[in-house]
This record gives structure tokens, sequence and C-alpha cells, in this order.
């Protein structure tokens, strides 16, 4: 089956496909069928030769708009496999409106977020896979996100389910011949084979389930909770490991009624640190909210902070399946236990020495080996969906089951790169999208 057919591509789009703010360059970017006829109306009959940047005047009738560098990108060759255009601009904000308003003039619309890659789909110039690691790309933070966006975007991931895509068709194959030619002297090794090769497939499938984790988090970002008993110093470690106070610091026990998220970078991994109210039983209505939230925190983290203080009454327990790394803070007032990593958040005695076994866990809880990870839930519950086809079939005797069941898990498998059935789902993916990209 075919990529889905989408219905808006008659229409001609624009999108400042830079950011905001004071720079000296604007980018607009147009796709579309009526890309050409407006480039000959905006230049005055002057559009540029194909894939060579040329300097035009824009004019919107008798009017000047700015001198820009335009570009000229005959479809098929362009990245939406449509005509299209760019114009460079000079950025200031009336320059913008102006030619804006001219493109309005001349027919062209403004984009949907999502809009560029979308068409690169619909024309086959991206898969979703594809697609999905261009929003990545835009959207990382750290170079480890960069570099897993960009594997996607190269087409780690769609190489793979691509050859997998390959062997089901083989497989479903051999399995149509068993069912048309029951009675004729196929090799009686076929369906032994058969069998064995779905068995591998569903294996490597699970060991890519398995390893897909980290991929992810890295997306995602990580969020580790710190958390620990009232008054041990947790809101000062938390601006102190942030670099800014962004956590109100109070000698009074129960300051921190509810959880407050800072961002930051350990190890090439965005981390969201979330600080808590300090575990205790109370009566406080307010603050004991505070402890309930605390604690439904640290069930979801990826990792658990735990802070005492030298005197501390123990360590408060938390549920959850994250890790947990304890650390003393205070030891200015007094050296920690022994078999405890000790810190100072109020005079960074020891704080490097957290910082980097925080990376540590960062890196280690987003270890990808470089390969093709999954990387979002809708990867997850692909394959899912591919190897319990898969796992059935290798348990059916009847052929013309066996046979659907091989259908099912290819059909499963082409929805994550969009080669069948995946119009539903197209909205919710470029909807993700920045507009101008």
């Amino acid at each position: 089956m075919g990529r889905a057919e989408h219905t808006n591509t008659d229409s001609t789009i624009f999108a400042l496909a830079s950011g905001g703010g004071r720079a000296a360059v604007a980018l607009l970017r147009l796709s579309g069928p009526g890309c050409g006829p407006i480039l000959d109306r905006l230049c005055r009959g002057r559009r540029p030769p194909p894939r060579l940047a040329a300097l035009r005047g824009l004019w919107r009738g008798d009017e000047l708009l700015d001198r820009a560098l335009v570009l000229w990108f005959p479809g098929p060759r362009s990245y939406t496999g449509e005509d299209a255009a760019e114009l460079h601009l000079h950025a200031g904000p009336a320059v913008i409106e102006a030619v804006s308003d001219a493109l309005l003039a001349a027919g062209a619309v403004p984009a949907e977020p999502g809009e560029f890659p979308r068409r690169a789909f619909v024309r086959g110039r991206l898969d979703l896979l594809e697609a999905e690691g261009v929003a990545d790309l835009v959207e990382a933070e750290t170079q480890a996100q960069r570099r897993q966006a960009l594997r996607l975007t190269e087409g780690a991931l769609s190489q793979l389910y691509g050859s997998w895509a390959e062997r089901l068709r083989r497989l479903l194959a051999q399995q149509e011949a068993l069912i048309d030619f029951p009675d004729e002297d196929l090799p009686e090794d076929v369906e032994p084979r058969l069998l064995a090769e779905l068995r591998d497939l569903g294996a490597e499938m699970a060991a890519h389930l398995a390893a897909g984790g980290p991929g992810e988090r890295l997306r995602r970002g990580l969020v580790f909770v710190v958390a620990g008993n009232p008054n041990v110093g947790k809101s000062t470690l938390v601006n102190a490991l942030a670099g800014r106070e962004a956590a109100i610091v109070s000698p009074v026990a129960g300051t921190t009624r509810d959880a407050l998220e800072v961002r930051v970078v350990l190890g090439d991994v965005p981390v969201t640190l979330v600080d808590t109210a300090g575990l205790r039983d109370t009566e406080d209505a307010v603050e004991a909210e505070g402890v309930r939230r605390a604690r439904r925190h640290a069930g979801a983290a990826d990792l658990v902070l735990l802070v005492t203080a030298p005197g501390d009454d123990g360590l408060p327990s938390v549920d959850g399946q994250a890790g947990r790394l304890v650390v003393c803070n205070k030891i200015d007032e007094a050296p920690a236990p022994a078999g405890l990593s000790g810190v100072s958040a109020a005079t960074g005695a020891g704080l490097e020495a957290l910082r980097a076994a925080l990376a540590d866990h960062a890196r280690r809880l987003t270890a990808t080996g470089g390969g093709a990870a999954l990387t979002r839930a809708r990867h997850q519950a692909g394959i899912e969906a591919t190897a319990r086809h898969l796992h059935a079939a290798a348990e059916i005797t009847w052929p013309e089951l066996r046979g659907e069941e091989l259908r099912l898990a290819a059909a499963a498998l082409g929805r994550l790169t969009g080669a069948v059935g995946v119009e539903d789902l197209l909205d919710t993916i470029f909807g993700q999208f920045c507009i101008g990209k």
C-alpha cells in the first residue's frame, strides 16, 4: 500500500524559518505549485536559475520592499519534493511584514506547524521516522540529543525497520507458497526454516525493545528528584547544582510545600531537578499535600537524590523503581558519616564530585551505544505489536491463519515508517513541529 494521501498540497505555503529577535537575516520559506509565479511577480520576471542564490529586488507593484538573496528549487529536487523557494531578507520586523503581505497578496498562505516535513513525507522525501528525527533535531538541547536526532534523520531506524520489513515480505511469500501449493513438491525444510526465521526475527525485535529505554529518555530528558527529611538543605543543594537561586531557602523546616522544577544539563543530558517537600508526618494539611506530591515525584523519577545531614534522624523511605544516590549535606557544620559522600551546598565543598556522579548516572541512563534506538512510545508500541503477531504466527499450525498474522505484523511495522495506513496519525505527529518547519 502506498503512502497516505494529503489533500492540501495544492496550496502554496510560506513561513518564517529563522528565529525571532534581532538578527541580520531572516529566512522565509515557500513550498507549493505557485512558487515559480510568485517569484516572477516579486522579482519582476527575474526568477533566479535553479539552486543558485541571486540578489534580487522584491517588489509589490511599484514599491521596493527589500533587496534579498533568492533561491529557487523546482520540484522534485527540493526538501518537500514540490516547487520551493527561499527568501533571505534583512531581518527588520517591517521588512518581514511587508514581504509576508506581498506573499499573501500573491496567493500564498501561512504554513501550519509541521507542514513542510509533512509535504516531504507525502511526496516520499521523508518517512515518518525521519520526520520525527527532524522534530527532535529542532528541539535538541544538548550534543547527545543532536547526535541521536541526526541518526534518526539519516535513516538509522528506517534502515533497520526496512530490513525487517523485507524479511517479513519473504516470509509471507514462503507462507503463501505453502498455502497455494500444499500438494506440490516443495522442499521439506521450507516450513521449519520459515518458523526458525520467525523466531529469530521476533528475538531481534525483543532485544531492540529491551534496549529502547535510553533513547526515549535522552530525547525527553531525565528527572532527578531531590528528597529527604526536612531541613537537610535540599533547596540550597538544588540552587547550587542549578547555579542560581531557583528555590526558596529558609532555616524553617517545612518551607518547601510544592515540587519545584529546575532544568540543568548533566553529562550532556537535559535533566530536570525536582526540589520536594521534606518527608515527614505532619498535621498541616498543606504540608501533608506537599509530602504526598514529593513521594509521587520520587516514585516516577529516573533517579532519587536522597539528601541527609549530620545528626539527621535516618533516611526516609521512598517508593518506585528509580536508582538512589545518597549524599550528606552540610559537611561545613560536621563531617559526613562513614561511607557517605559529603557535600556543602553552602560552601561548594564536594559539589563538583556530586555533579560528576549525577552526570555519570545521566550518561548511563541514556547510553544507546550509538546505534538505532527507540526514541518514542509510538515506536515501542509498533514493534511490540509486530512482535506479538510474529509470536502468534510461530505458534499457529493452520497455514491460512499464520499467513494472516504475518500480514498483520507487516502492517504494524509499515505504520511506523508511514508505508501503510497512517493518515489518522499525521496530525498528531506533524502538529508537534514549530511553524516554519
